[in-house]
């Protein structure tokens, strides 16, 4: 997705987003996709990925639902994504671009409601392109829940400092780009208002050290978002430090939380 209209920080323009896309596929890949195969996504069924990014999560299940299946894969941007066998790329703005009406078996979408500020407009239009019987899943992010870097070794309190600064500016990003920071925990009580049954939400936390998927990402986010830190206040300073204090080997902290929320359309 890009940062127009609707305010999203990770521009898929930006010189950056490959690594980006890269970085969260290593890091929640595993997650997103165990979630997946849980609702027994196989051959001949037809599945929607909205905002499909780099496309890793439309790859994946492209290649669960072939040969007779079908992905269709959204992005406002998809300058990533490409078409493959089983797999159709769109263009699409899931806030006002239309979409079939109980079409698909199963609807995907990772980290994208979270930043949509009319998330519950989109979540009734996902219901809506569900087929009955068929399954929504939102993996999201609880931003609120970081852990905070445990000082072991020579890190210290420094590197705990420079950490927490990271952190602080990065959720006021979010925020002030109209992202919902506990959105992650609200969504199943969104898609049980929407009448989904059968409502399964998972959190997983993941303990990061300097090599780590999730703290790669992390650093990432120090130069994938770099202006927009120092616009709001953090200094090139405070960036080196914090990517120091990530690299170092005594790094160890908590993620935040990643919920998958999951929810059928009642209906044969």
């Amino acid at each position: 997705m890009t940062t127009t209209p609707h305010g999203y920080v990770f521009d898929n323009e930006n010189e950056h987003a490959a690594e980006q896309h890269r970085c969260l596929a290593a890091a929640y890949d595993p997650f997103t996709t165990r979630r997946l195969a849980r609702l027994g996504v196989g051959p001949g069924a037809r599945v929607l990925e909205v905002g499909a990014g780099g496309g890793s999560v439309a790859r994946w299940l492209a290649g669960r639902v072939a040969p007779t299946g079908s992905v269709l894969a959204t992005d406002v941007t998809p300058r990533h994504l490409a078409p493959a066998p089983g797999l159709r790329v769109l263009t699409h703005d899931i806030t006002a671009d239309p979409l079939p009406e109980n079409a698909f078996d199963v609807v995907h979408a990772r980290l994208v409601l979270l930043h949509l500020p009319g998330r519950l407009d989109v979540l009734r239009r996902l219901v809506a392109a569900l087929r009955p019987g068929g399954w929504l899943q939102l993996d999201e992010f609880d931003e609120t829940t970081y852990g905070p870097l445990i000082p072991v070794g020579e890190s210290g309190e420094g590197a705990r400092a420079a950490y927490g600064a990271y952190l602080r500016a990065k959720t006021a990003l979010l925020e002030s780009a109209g992202a919902a920071l506990t959105w992650g925990r609200d969504a199943a009580t969104a898609l049980h208002a929407t009448g989904l049954t059968d409502i399964d939400a998972e959190p997983e936390v993941q303990r990061w050290r300097a090599d780590s998927p999730g703290t790669a990402l992390q650093i990432h986010n120090t130069r994938h978002l770099c202006d927009r830190f120092l616009a709001a206040g953090l200094t090139d300073e405070g960036l080196k430090a914090a990517r120091a204090a990530m690299s170092h080997p005594d790094f160890l902290a908590a993620s935040c939380l990643m919920y998958s929320v999951q929810g059928r359309k009642p209906g044969v």
